[in-house]
């Protein structure tokens, strides 16, 4: 079993390991604007999943996308010699659609801000559909029951008849 805290420190390294070689050796000119977000690495340590960001269109996306899947092999004998361990992990490319999440989400919450707008309008114009007290009142009757108010306790001293 791997101790989860070295499989967070290998993830890491991954992540840095791939940042810097994307960024100073890979010259493939399809390769678009790129941040590396995070990667991941199974506890065995065989696999690692490496999420990515591009800046750009759909275009760029996919040109990104294959620059990556040429330079695998480079990347991933790259990554086996700088951690050191038997076998080196198998890269697996993820795009991280972080971006269009966020946007869909100020979409969101832009409709609910508008939606809670009209209601407020709305609510300042509204009047009530009854009386402003919609609870009967009986003063009258509070005054009558505390004089007819009939004794009903048993006597103090057997059954009642």
């Amino acid at each position: 079993m791997t101790d989860p805290a070295k499989v967070r420190r290998h993830a890491e390294r991954v992540r840095e390991l791939v940042a810097s070689v994307v960024r100073s050796q890979i010259k493939d000119p399809r390769l678009g604007m790129i941040t590396i977000t995070d990667a991941r690495i199974t506890a065995d340590l065989r696999d690692a999943t490496v999420f990515y960001t591009v800046l750009g269109d759909a275009a760029a996306q996919s040109g990104t996308a294959a620059a990556l899947e040429s330079a695998k092999g480079m990347l991933r004998s790259t990554v086996g010699k700088a951690l050191g361990l038997r076998h080196s992990p198998t890269l697996t490319f993820v795009l991280d659609d972080v971006q269009d999440q966020v946007k869909h989400i100020d979409d969101l919450l832009a409709a609910a801000r508008t939606a809670d707008a009209e209601v407020q309008r709305l609510a300042a114009s509204a009047q009530y559909a009854g009386d402003a007290q919609p609870y009967r009142l009986d003063e009258d009757t509070d005054e009558d029951s505390d004089d007819d108010t009939e004794d009903d306790t048993p006597p103090a001293g057997g059954a009642q008849r």
